[in-house]
């Protein structure tokens, strides 16, 4: 009965959510409630609730002050120095160009946000492919790339992972560092290509366009700009608005810079707790680069809408896992689903899901999938002996990581075809298999490692 009632549970969940029927905010706290009412457990869904709310406080914490750590430091302009010199080194060899914007990506993904990547880097590197006539979806590549490959422990489906199965960030995490770098060195390589074959595709050299000049349109639809309409040989420089002037702290780019690698440093290292670590990080980046007290409570309501809206689902996870936790739904459906799985299959499973993980991003968005599927993945394989952080490293390896870009699902994929200039359908033709391929890579790599077993 529980395990049927458990099923039932998810499945509506699952159809409520990617129906947009119900935000995920009121589906995780409403579906579960109503089906733990159902199955006789009364008031008791309370404590259900409140022991599920306890065990994902850290997380939420950590992404709150995750989000308002980096939002303070972007705005005190940290990155600025770091985007102007990479515009400056790319020049205009198409090779140069793929590579700094796949890195420029990376470092402005650094705060978990996709939108905020590809708002920031799209626009910066856009002049220079329509003025040298590059594909267009190259640039939605690279960028799709970095911001999925780049799962830190407080990006979204890091953090729902944790929240998921009630383990620390860095448990997840922190085996998977080496097969990150394996990614990341597979993704420049990818960039590095695709840029050598721009050049012999437009037959390009090293040497840079003669100012004003612009490559006619390319075979690949690319489009380019008119004669005269780019007037330097390299991206037009960015105009900070008077509100960003307003902010900057350029004198303490080298501060907010070592106070960053000092928070990451440690959080990584897994001396303190992260949560513990962002809130210290937040209050010295506030102090430093604000100390009026206006201007503190300034940058904090600047990030807080984001910051809110995904604790507020954080902490609505938690009665989700905490009524099918304490209900015992969730384990009675393992017990049921491990007959149909062999014994000697049951080691498989984390590497399967982890050659799977990026297709399905095309199937669930990250709430319906992190929070319904995967723990009952997770317990089943429990059931049979794994660990079940095996298989949150598996799903992080490319469920809405590299896949977010390309899924329909998520409004980050239509932020990258509006502001590259190219259609949804060419997008997913032309990424999906690279994206794949660094799923793939970073799996066999997890197995090879023996973060996974095969």
């Amino acid at each position: 009965m529980l395990a049927i009632l458990g099923l039932a549970t998810i499945v509506v969940l699952l159809v409520v959510i990617m129906s947009n029927r119900m935000s995920p905010l009121v589906a995780l706290i409403a579906i579960p409630i109503i089906a733990a009412l159902i199955g006789g457990f009364g008031f008791g869904t309370s404590k259900f609730i409140i022991d599920g709310i306890r065990a994902i406080a850290p997380t939420a914490g950590m992404f709150v002050f995750a989000i308002i750590f980096f939002g303070v430091v972007t705005d005190a302009g940290m990155m600025d120095p770091i985007i102007d010199r990479i515009l400056r080194l790319v020049g205009t060899k198409p090779a140069r160009i793929t590579v700094g914007t796949t890195l420029l990506a990376l470092l402005i993904h650094l705060d978990g946000s996709g939108a905020v990547c590809f708002l920031v880097t799209i626009p910066a590197m856009l002049p220079l492919y329509e003025r040298l006539g590059m594909d267009k979806r190259i640039l939605a590549l690279c960028v799709s790339m970095a911001a999925g490959v780049n799962f830190l422990p407080w990006t979204g489906p890091m953090i729902r992972s944790a929240a998921a199965l009630k383990v620390p960030v860095t448990d997840i995490f922190n085996p998977l560092i080496a097969v990150q770098g394996v990614g990341l060195v597979f993704i420049f390589a990818v960039a590095y290509l695709l840029g050598k074959r721009e050049e012999r595709r437009l037959g390009l050299s090293v040497t840079a366009l003669a100012p004003g000049e612009a490559r006619s349109v390319g075979a690949m639809g690319s489009g380019a700009m008119g004669a005269g309409s780019a007037a330097a040989a390299g991206p037009a420089p960015r105009v900070l608005t008077p509100e960003q002037q307003k902010i900057r702290r350029p004198k303490l780019f080298w501060v907010n810079l070592v106070l960053t690698l000092f928070i990451m440093g440690v959080m990584i290292e897994g001396a303190v707790d992260p949560v513990v670590m962002f809130m210290i990080g937040t209050v010295l980046a506030l102090m430093i680069n604000y100390p009026d007290v206006k201007m503190q409570k300034d940058r904090v309501d600047a990030h807080a809408k984001a910051a809110l809206m995904m604790a507020s689902i954080l902490l609505a996870a938690g009665v989700f896992t905490g009524i099918m936790g304490g209900t015992k739904m969730l384990s009675a459906m393992a017990q049921s689903a491990v007959a149909f799985v062999p014994p000697d299959m049951a080691q498989h499973i984390p590497f399967a899901l982890g050659i799977l993980s990026m297709p399905l991003s095309l199937l669930f968005d990250p709430d319906s999938y992190y929070f319904g599927m995967m723990p009952v993945i997770a317990e089943v394989y429990k059931t049979l002996g794994g660990d079940p952080i095996q298989i949150a490293q598996a799903s992080v390896l490319g469920q809405m990581t590299v896949g977010f870009p390309v899924s329909p699902l998520t409004p980050a994929t239509f932020l990258v075809v509006g502001l590259c200039g190219i259609g949804l359908g060419e997008h997913q033709k032309f990424s999906i298999p690279f994206l794949f391929a660094a799923s793939v890579v970073m799996t066999v790599t997890a197995a090879v490692l023996g973060v996974i077993p095969f």
